[in-house]
């Protein structure tokens, strides 16, 4: 695997990483560096359920919703209707609260009195969460069901103040968390231990990591317990030692070591200059010549005044400087049977990140270049 960068910033690096996964070289190696099962695959069963209310957030210093969310005002009326309070929502200036959403991810696991991690996030037009507090929040499922209760004081990790001549911010104020900010009221009727068969989803569809994962359960299990159903599910059986108690046998697989494999396969990032080459990408013999084009153009104007008292008129006459500079460079013979030698091809011809982008594209279109190439 290679990559070829301008410039390696914190906000590039995620952008790299997130082109290692498409092009299948994160957490890929070679035969003498496995990586464990649980790491390139998920198991059913293990999942998590997502969970959302509609909550108030209060206590906040004049960042909160205007006038304008009307739907702040209402749920502001209703909520103290509830509590026995009478207002006029006419009389309601909501500059200290705000309406927000409640996300929650509930393990299927999760048992009543489990505590999770709550994300909070303004639905209205309110300028920063930073201070505020959370009122009780019902959190519901897909189903409707109200499966846990969110409250407590938001954690921002970030701020924004404005004044009449200027502004400063940093990061998200309008998004919040709150650390074992919900409850789980309701658990998932679900016994991981009943079942009586599981299925692995492995993450890249891939053939030849599929049949390794089968061929080394097997063979750890000592029997044909595991079977492909397609590119990236394989079903397999509970042996009988192992029935009624899953997790030790869980704990047993997803510590397997397999040595995945993958596409060759070129991911190039236009906006960044981000070019990464896994490490099955090979490349035919093919000559390659580059050269950048570069004109500049320069529009001048040039001031003509006439003499003091004189008959003439003031005029103004342009004037252009255009300059051309084009890069002549030879032939170069290029093969890589290996990605170090495709490597040390592109660099050979001086070829900046941006100029490689071309080239693969170029090569791929020839040809040449014995991968898929994705742009992102």
């Amino acid at each position: 695997m290679a990559i070829l960068s301008k410039n390696m910033t914190r906000g590039a690096l995620a952008l790299v990483l997130a082109a290692l996964v498409c092009a299948g070289v994160l957490g890929a190696s070679t035969n003498a560096h496995a990586v464990r099962l649980k790491d390139i695959a998920t198991f059913g069963g293990v999942r998590n359920n997502q969970l959302v209310g509609y909550g108030l957030v209060v206590g906040l210093a004049g960042t909160g919703d205007s006038r304008k969310s009307e739907f702040t005002i209402q749920s502001l009326v209703n909520m103290l209707e509830v509590l026995g309070v009478a207002v006029d929502k006419r009389n309601l200036r909501p500059k200290n609260v705000a309406a927000v959403m409640v996300t929650a991810q509930m393990p299927v696991s999760s048992k009543p009195g489990t505590r999770l991690d709550t994300t909070v996030s303004s639905l209205g037009d309110a300028e920063s969460l930073l201070g505020g507090v959370l009122l009780m929040t019902p959190l519901k499922g897909i189903d409707g069901k109200v499966y846990g209760l969110a409250q407590g004081a938001l954690t921002v990790g970030g701020f924004s103040v404005q004044g009449d001549a200027a502004s400063a911010s940093k990061n998200i104020s309008t998004v919040a968390l709150i650390p074992n900010g919900a409850t789980v009221e309701r658990g998932v009727p679900f016994r991981y231990n009943d079942q009586q068969q599981l299925k692995v989803h492995m993450n890249e569809a891939d053939f030849t990591t599929t049949m390794e994962v089968v061929e080394k359960i097997n063979q750890t299990l000592g029997g044909e317990f595991a079977r492909a159903e397609d590119i990236t599910t394989i079903d397999l059986e509970i042996p009988p030692r192992y029935e009624g108690n899953l997790v030790p046998f869980m704990a047993s697989l997803e510590s397997l070591e397999v040595s995945p494999d993958s596409k060759a396969k070129v991911v190039v990032d236009e906006k960044t200059g981000t070019v990464v080459l896994g490490r099955h990408v090979r490349l035919s013999k093919a000559a390659v010549a580059h050269g950048n084009l570069q004109i500049v153009i320069q529009e001048n104007a040039n001031v003509s005044q006439p003499g003091a008292f004189s008959s003439g008129e003031t005029v103004v006459t342009p004037e252009t400087e255009l300059g051309v500079d084009e890069q002549n460079r030879q032939l170069t013979m290029l093969e890589g049977a290996t990605l170090q030698e495709l490597v040390d091809g592109l660099n050979a011809i001086g070829a900046t990140p941006r100029d490689v982008i071309s080239i693969l594209r170029t090569l791929k279109s020839a040809g040449a270049l014995h991968a898929d190439l994705e742009v992102i």
